[in-house]
């Protein structure tokens, strides 16, 4: 059996060799035109937001058999990179390289530019900020600077100077996360949003692709371009949990020595189980319990790169965005590669955390 691939203790358990079944996976119907660059379940509604570089975000209605319905969209200016939803789910934001964010409110069906950056906006999350009296959208840039919007105000009503240029972020509860390039992971407590509670270099060796939230809000995991995640707790008493693993390799058939490393794009939390996905350039997505140190699913590859990937409020649907991710740059994106979202409807087993030993705490 294949090891989980723990950097820093000698063993793991082991993975899970049964193939994850796909063959119920449904496909969106009128699905964006162009890549899709980021995915998003509302939180009070089965309603899916997608982001795309054909400049738009698309709101979808989606059934409990997995049907789905477009219900409205934003237009952008250039390609939109990230989307999100506001905590009550009246409200969806798009941003991207037209260096602005539009909201539109769904009660009202009214588009308004909420955020502008002097680079295109790589991503945007609503956030919960100690005595904000509404809701608060922060957004990470490519001018290196995290910016917090106040949606009834024109200016940012707060900013954050990184290091670097901002590749992803994530927030939970009051944490909020920054990942940037040159491997800066900044920390922030939303208590005290004005500056960093801590940063750190990534504990992975190469460029930083994706960071997640734990459900709790006690750490964070890390997605790089060389196939491997890291678990990382936020608090230094914590830090004997936090390990790193391989993941979305594959060695060439009569070649023991050598494998293909593929970037991981996205990781999603379950939100009930708190176990999570990790989906990469090799076209393969994978359920972990990070508690257990043990992959609890694989699946075999869906026939393109993934690019992003989200869990409905229920975690009883998993979408995953089959589209070019752009890691070979844009002479490798022709109209043959498949460009769609599937909707995995996860079963019972697929994400549950593994049974703790008898006799274990």
């Amino acid at each position: 059996m294949s090891a989980f691939g723990l950097s820093n203790t000698s063993s793991a358990a082991a993975q899970s060799n049964t193939p994850g079944d796909i063959s119920k996976d449904v496909v969106l119907t009128n699905p964006p035109e162009d890549s899709i660059s980021d995915v998003a379940f509302s939180p009070t509604h089965d309603f899916l937001a997608l982001a795309s570089w054909d400049k738009q975000v698309r709101i979808y209605e989606i059934s409990a058999t997995g049907e789905s319905k477009p219900q409205a969209k934003i237009d952008h200016e250039g390609p939109v990179l990230s989307c999100c939803w506001s905590k009550d789910g009246t409200k969806v934001v798009g941003a991207g390289a037209d260096k602005a964010a539009r909201m539109l409110d769904l009660q009202t069906n009214a588009t308004t530019q909420v955020a502008e950056h002097a680079q295109p906006i790589r991503c945007a999350r609503f956030v919960e900020v100690t005595g904000a009296a509404g809701p608060i959208l922060v957004t990470g840039s490519w001018d290196k600077t995290v910016k917090y919007w106040d949606l009834r105000q024109q200016q940012a009503i707060a900013n954050l100077d990184c290091q670097e240029r901002v590749y992803s972020l994530d927030s939970k509860n009051k944490l909020l996360v920054i990942g940037t390039a040159d491997r800066y992971i900044n920390i922030v407590n939303l208590d005290q949003p004005g500056k960093f509670y801590k940063t750190i270099q990534s504990p992975l060796k190469w460029q930083t692709r994706a960071v997640s939230c734990f459900t709790d809000a006690t750490g964070f995991a890390v997605g790089s371009v060389e196939g491997r995640c890291a678990i990382q707790y936020v608090e230094d008493k914590d830090s004997n949990a936090n390990f790193s693993f391989k993941c979305h390799r594959q060695t060439p058939p009569n070649a023991r020595d050598v494998a293909n490393v593929y970037s991981v794009n996205a990781i999603s939390f379950h939100p009930e189980h708190g176990t999570f996905s990790t989906a990469g350039s090799d076209g393969t997505f994978h359920f972990w319990d990070g508690n257990a140190k043990h992959r609890l699913k694989g699946y075999p590859e869906v026939g393109g790169t993934i690019s992003a990937t989200d869990f409905n409020r229920t975690g009883s649907i998993f979408a995953y965005a089959v589209s070019y991710d752009w890691s070979k740059g844009y002479a490798m994106n022709t109209p043959q590669l498949p460009n769609k979202l599937m909707l995995h409807p996860v079963q019972p087993d697929e994400c549950k955390p593994r049974p703790k030993p008898a006799g274990k705490r």
